[in-house]
């Protein structure tokens, strides 16, 4: 019996912001918007690229800054077909390292939405959506006497 191979999901070196001209020329240039466990600097560019910064301060152990980079890697990878092409520098704060892996993908997704980097999510909310009004009926000629 033979199992078909995952496909691989790459993160390719073209995806991502290694040098560190890259880094300071968002910080220096770009957006920002922030939450308590994460901020997002983002500077328009020819398509979407991901720098991620996690100090020690973040979490003292490799472990914990290598999964919530993992964590944040893996997220821009499965948007960034949705994103709007720009460099994106992630940068983790403390509040970080207490989040599980889903509740750092919500975040960074609340703040790529915050950003105007991601259409909002259409069924994020518990309300249907609203329907489209009906076409405007022609409109009866007034029969009453007056």
């Amino acid at each position: 019996m033979t199992t078909a191979a995952p496909i691989a999901q790459t993160f390719p070196k073209s995806a991502r912001l290694r040098q560190r001209g890259d880094f300071v020329r968002v910080f220096d240039a770009g957006r920002r918007v922030a939450a308590p466990a994460l901020a997002l600097h983002a500077l328009a560019a020819p398509r979407p690229r991901l720098g991620v910064a996690v100090s020690r301060k973040v979490d003292p152990n490799a472990v914990g800054r290598n999964r919530i980079k993992r964590v944040l890697r893996d997220a821009f990878r499965r948007l960034s077909s949705q994103l709007v092409p720009a460099d994106y520098v992630v940068v983790a704060r403390p509040p970080a390292a207490a989040l599980d892996n889903a509740a750092l993908r919500s975040v960074f997704s609340q703040l790529l939405q915050r950003a105007g980097a991601l259409p909002a999510d259409v069924h994020a909310g518990t309300m249907r959506a609203a329907c489209t009004p009906a076409p405007p009926t022609p409109s009866m000629p007034d029969t009453r006497s007056g």
